[in-house]
Parts: structure tokens; sequence; C-alpha cells
């Protein structure tokens, strides 16, 4: 979903549509314009931004975000389709998304350009509200968090034959009775933003974590230990920072014979990746 638009589950958040003016263009008008300054970040810890002073910790570097590493941890890499068949398989892609997973709960991450003097999180916090509701037909709610305003939404979820078949079976059997006659279930997504120094960085989590405070203050530290890394270059607001595969990733790809494996834990399993598809 682009910011809340509804896409299918393995494809990864994406940006609002960007203008097509130049950077440069794009930046000197935000640096000229009468606008509020950018929202600071919560007092209490991060995200940081790369010319903060921040605590030092074991962290994957992913180019323009930094996530830190703990126990129990596990990350994958969400990739897009740059190029495709005839058929549509793709056949190169970039990274475009870091999903940070510990045991039922996922939070995925990804930096934003921003404008000089302004933030973006309130406006991409309406689109995405917008959106859910029109085109997923869901609902949401705003509130308050620990980073500032955020966004709770539900989605229908669809049930198919195919879904269900692809599923675990310990998943499969929570599922209420209910929820496979009428064909689809309710799924909850809550939406963080935090705009920082020409970065926006978002989070979007799903799973246990929704309801269960000990799983969510895990997710909690990580995203308070995050490092943005905006560069010097410039570039249109709501633009996606580049992002690399880390070296521990790459090593493990060669390690695993070019197969696709699904997380990468720094502490029970070798290097892995994924790509998805």
């Amino acid at each position: 979903m682009a910011f809340g638009r509804r896409r299918q589950a393995e494809e990864p958040e994406k940006g609002p549509e960007v203008t097509d003016e130049p950077a440069e263009a794009v930046e000197d008008a935000a640096e000229d314009a009468e606008e509020a300054p950018a929202k600071a970040k919560p007092a209490e810890g991060g995200p940081w931004d790369s010319e903060d002073s921040f605590p030092e910790m074991q962290r994957l570097d992913f180019g323009s975000i930094q996530v830190p590493v703990a126990q129990g941890l596990g990350f994958q890499v969400n990739f897009e389709a740059t190029q495709v068949d005839e058929e549509g398989n793709p056949l190169d892609g970039r990274p475009v998304a870091v999903l940070v997973q510990y045991e039922e709960s996922a939070m995925q991450l990804q930096a934003f350009a921003a404008p000089k003097r302004s933030g973006i999180w309130d406006d991409v916090r309406r689109e995405t509200a917008k959106d859910i509701r029109e085109e997923a037909q869901g609902q949401t709610q705003e509130g308050d968090g620990p980073f500032g305003p955020e966004l709770l939404a539900m989605v229908p979820q669809a049930l198919t034959e195919e879904v269900l078949a692809e599923m675990p079976e310990e998943f499969r059997q929570q599922i209420p009775a209910e929820f496979i006659e009428q064909g689809w279930a309710p799924q909850i997504i809550r939406f963080l933003g935090v705009d920082g120094p020409r970065w926006f960085l978002q989070a979007v989590v799903q799973g246990a974590a929704i309801e269960n405070e000990e799983q969510w203050q895990v997710l909690e530290d990580v995203l308070r230990g995050v490092v943005v890394v905006r560069g010097d270059a410039p570039m249109p607001p709501r633009d996606l920072l580049e992002l690399q595969i880390p070296k521990e990733f790459s090593e493990g790809a060669e390690e695993e014979d070019d197969e696709a494996v699904e997380t990468f834990d720094p502490f029970e399993r070798g290097p892995e990746i994924t790509e998805v598809r």
C-alpha cells in the first residue's frame, strides 16, 4: 500500500506520488517558502539523524537506515521489481523496505526525503487514512503515541481458499470460523511517522504487537535506535532514500548457494536474505 493503499500482502509499502519537478528546484522552493519548522523528534531517544550524537549499539547498515540488532529479532528486505520478462516475472529489482520481525510481530521501515523546513507526516497520515477508507473499504482512527500522532487502521483481509492453503496450520486454526465463512478477516495496521531533518521515517506495525505490550516494546526500542542517513544529494520530497543490502546478508546469500530464504537472525542463524516477488 502506498502509505495506506492496500495491495497484495507480499508487496512493500511505497511513498505517495512524487513531483516531476527537478530535485534542486523542489528543495529550493521548500527552503524559501514560509513554512513552519519541521517537528522535533520525541524528547526521549530517537530515531536519530546520522549527524546527531546517538547511542552506540550494534546496528545493521541498510544504507539510508541503520537498524539496531537485538536478541530474537529477524530481518527481511523487501524488493520492488525494476525489470520483468514477457510473462511478468521479475528479472531485477531494488530494495525498498526493511522488515523487522519479532515473534508474531513485524515492523516495516522506510525512509523518505522531506523538505528542509517542514515535515510531511501530517499530510502523509491524512492521505493514508483517505486511501484506506476509499480504496480498501477500511476504517481508521488517529491517536497519540510515543512518537507523536499515529494512525490505526482496520483493513479487510481476504481469506480465499488459496490464502488459507498457504497459511501455516497453527495460524489457520486460530482464525475464527465466522471469518472463514464470510471470506475475510479484519487486519489491524498501525502507522507511525517521524519527521527528521530533511527526512521522514515511516514504521508500519502488524501482528501481535498491536495489542501485546511486551512485543511492542521490543519494536519500539528498535525504532528509537534507528539512525537515518539522509545524505547531501538533493531529492524531491517523498522520494525513497536508497537502501543497500548489508554485507552480512550478501555473505549469507553466497553460503546458501544463491537460494533465497526468509530472514536474517544474527544470533541463531547465518546471514540470510529474501526477495519478495
